[in-house]
């Protein structure tokens, strides 16, 4: 039954995405032409402030609604008219001091963290033993310490930028932070160093709305991207060509604008290019320094020189110009109107921030085909959801990263180098019940909710687990280690009393071990449910009846209008629920009927267009 009404779910949303009619140009369609004064109204405020920042509290759309589009416009993307003293009080992200000198670099896998242990009689910091059993079991404990230590504090780090997206007062940087990240795509999975994706999320902060080729050659340079890209071993002689690939198939120009051999000969520009701790470096000696030829010209081009003429080209500005542009307006993009936002973008020297004043201020962002035809993604749909309730700091409980993940989008973990898909892709059936359980667990959180901060969640979590009850049942290391056989396994207490093996190490009991240590020194996410407070929000807007708190929630909550039969059945629902048509008589115990209203709105198929 609940798969059944799911597809229906799913088939509504289609039915809503495909009944939107077909907007000629005369409804402002593909004109970039600036809207004027008397154009704007708080329609066109909130539209703007769903697409350059995560929706408006409706103070907020009010505020923008009494400037110009100008300002407006300018107040999200240049910040003019935002307090100074807000955007610098904005907290730092607040490091455990996890990190050691011996970590890095850190060995790509635990054999070569041994081999290295064996080699030099030391890794990640650590002698080893010098007699006895297990001489190197520090060792792989601290390697499988920082894995667990790194990937906590990556998830540490996401929860701080998504706080700084629900309650910035420059949310278009955030949300340029989000479109980079999966533009110029790095993940823990394979960095393994949660200070890089740090450093990385701070460039796409600081370099998002600037220039596009600084910001290129900050993301070609940053030491998350060079691992992921293994940029490293990019040495003159034998040139990987990986990054070269990606830097023109997924960064600049897009498939198709460029040949195998241009690839080639970017690789060999590119080569020496790698990094110390967090620092960019390139090594001379490795740096293949011989002429090349790259998409048609001739020359001893270095990694700059082939940014540059990577830039040069038509097709980059068309790539980007079109990337930003589906990511901020609409998925259709007629060839009349991209060849228009690429030259726009390409004149104005790729200033992000100008392009996006010329989107911001266009007729074409404000047309019909533009406004609510955009399916929210997950962070989308999870931060505009709490910045609309009031919040401002993201729960503990629903767990940020693993609901996101559920959704489709964990920060910090993009699926691919080609980052996520956006559109129809986020709305399967399966990813709308996900979407409908959000809303439930916000209006009704889990209290069996357990913090996957302080236990493990990773595939050998059960494996954690069970070593951890074995040594506390009193079993040695050897019996608490052992796989537990299919058919039930051996006597674990009869183990325990056996005489342990000589081991070099011992994996299991590391992994264990290394969780240990990570959770120790780790600093906790906060675990605080959400503090909605529904009750407050309908007395201070002294709305005394159903249809009123109903119409009140449409217009604060949703982009595109319910139609009459569904909006009378939510009245009924509420009212039905309340007792009373009496809204204000029924005060002291409307706060669950309200959150049984809401979860019946954020449910709905328009509540996922923005």
């Amino acid at each position: 039954m609940v798969a059944h009404r799911y597809w229906k779910f799913f088939a509504l949303l289609v039915a809503v995405l495909g009944g939107l009619p077909a907007f000629a140009a005369g409804d402002g369609k593909d004109d970039l032409s600036p809207i004027a004064d008397s154009e704007w109204d708080r329609a066109h405020a909130a539209h703007l402030l769903e697409r350059a920042g995560f929706g408006g509290t409706p103070a907020e759309i009010d505020k923008l609604a009494h400037m110009t589009p100008r300002q407006a416009v300018r107040y999200l993307v240049y910040f003019e008219g935002v307090d100074a003293k807000a955007i610098e009080g904005q907290a730092a992200f607040d490091e455990s001091g996890i990190f050691e000198p011996g970590l890095d670099p850190f060995p790509p896998s635990r054999p070569a963290t041994t081999e290295l242990a064996k080699a030099k009689g030391e890794a990640l910091g650590v002698k080893v033993k010098a007699s006895g059993n297990r001489p190197y079991q520090p060792v792989v404990d601290k390697f499988f310490y920082w894995l667990r230590a790194s990937r906590l504090e990556t998830d540490r780090v996401a929860y701080w930028w998504a706080n700084r997206m629900v309650s910035s007062p420059t949310p278009l940087k955030e949300k340029m932070a989000v479109f980079w990240h999966g533009h110029f795509t790095s993940s823990e999975e394979k960095v393994r160093d949660y200070r890089k994706m740090l450093r990385q999320l701070t460039l796409f902060q600081d370099q998002g709305l600037g220039n596009f080729r600084t910001l290129l050659i900050g993301a070609a340079q940053d030491p998350a991207m060079l691992t992921y890209l293994d940029a490293g071993v990019n040495v003159k002689g034998a040139p990987n060509e990986n990054f070269a690939r990606e830097i023109m198939e997924m960064f600049t120009m897009g498939v198709g604008n460029y040949s195998e051999h241009d690839i080639r000969e970017a690789a060999r520009a590119f080569t020496g290019w790698y990094y110390s701790g967090l620092e960019f470096k390139i090594d001379a000696a490795k740096h293949d320094d011989g002429e090349k030829e790259f998409l048609g010209a001739k020359g001893n081009f270095d990694g700059i020189q082939v940014i540059d003429h990577i830039l040069a080209q038509d097709a980059t500005s068309q790539y980007i110009a079109a990337r930003l542009y589906r990511y901020l307006v609409r998925d259709e993009l007629s060839p009349t109107l991209k060849a228009a936002l690429a030259a726009r973008l390409k004149t104005g020297n790729y200033d992000i921030a100008a392009y996006l004043e010329t989107l911001f201020l266009s007729h074409d962002f404000y047309s019909p085909a533009s406004v609510a035809t955009r399916i929210k993604s997950p962070v989308e749909l999870v931060i505009s959801t709490y910045h609309k309730l009031g919040l401002v700091t993201v729960p503990g409980a629903p767990d940020f990263n693993l609901l996101t993940e559920s959704l489709g989008q964990r920060l910090m973990h993009p699926p691919t180098v080609a980052g996520w898909s956006y559109g129809r892709s986020w709305v399967t059936p399966s990813l709308l019940i996900e979407r409908g359980n959000f809303a439930l667990d916000v209006m009704f959180p889990d209290i069996e909710f357990i913090a996957a901060d302080r236990y493990p969640v990773y595939p050998t979590g059960d494996e954690i687990r069970q070593v951890h009850e074995r040594i506390r049942a009193g079993l040695d290391m050897t019996a608490a280690t052992a796989p537990v056989a299919k058919d039930g396994g051996r006597d674990m207490m009869a183990m325990s009393n056996q005489v342990e093996h000589a081991e070099e190490f011992n994996t299991r009991y590391a992994s264990y071990r290394g969780w240990q240590m990570a959770i120790e020194r780790v600093k906790p996410i906060p675990r605080d449910a959400p503090r909605v407070e529904l009750t407050r929000m309908v007395m201070s807007n002294e709305l005394a009846t159903p249809a009123a708190v109903v119409d009140y929630f449409i217009a604060r909550f949703l982009s595109v209008p319910l139609d009459v039969a569904t909006r009378q059945k939510l009245i009924a629902s509420f009212t039905t629920e309340l007792g009373t048509s009496d809204v204000l008589a029924a005060a002291s115990y409307m706060e669950d009927p309200l959150r049984l209203l809401l979860h019946l709105l954020l449910s709905r198929p328009e509540y996922q267009l923005g």
